[in-house]
């Protein structure tokens, strides 16, 4: 199972903050007021020199105006316990039993033939 990198988790809680902030048109002392937080604190949020507890991004995001949601998914290449390779072979196998309707005649266009 891959997992995601510390350094790029911190990468994209600090940008996801910075882009709601600005997305909300305000600047980082209006937040911090609405946030119940400091400005320096926020910056360091921003630029990555300090994470915010989970309970404090969610207070930021929803200060900006938002309503946080989490939606969990199963990952892609996984579902339902069946690997997306044995997945893709299962349903080749399910194509192979469908009849097959060819034309008696294959008809192609003549590349080159004017006529």
């Amino acid at each position: 199972m891959a997992t995601i990198s510390m350094t790029t988790l911190e990468s994209r809680i600090s940008s996801t903050l910075r882009e709601t902030r600005l997305s909300a048109g305000l600047s980082l002392r209006e937040l911090a007021r609405r946030a119940r937080t400091s400005h320096a604190t926020l910056l360091a949020y921003e630029q990555s020199k300090k994470m915010p507890a989970t309970t404090t991004f969610f207070r930021i995001l929803e200060a900006c105006g938002n309503v946080v949601d989490l939606d969990i998914q199963p990952r892609v290449r996984e579902r339902d316990g069946i690997a997306r390779g044995d997945e893709l072979a299962a349903v080749l196998e399910l194509a192979d039993q469908f009849p097959v309707r060819a034309e008696r005649r294959l008809s192609l266009p003549r590349f080159g033939h004017r006529g």
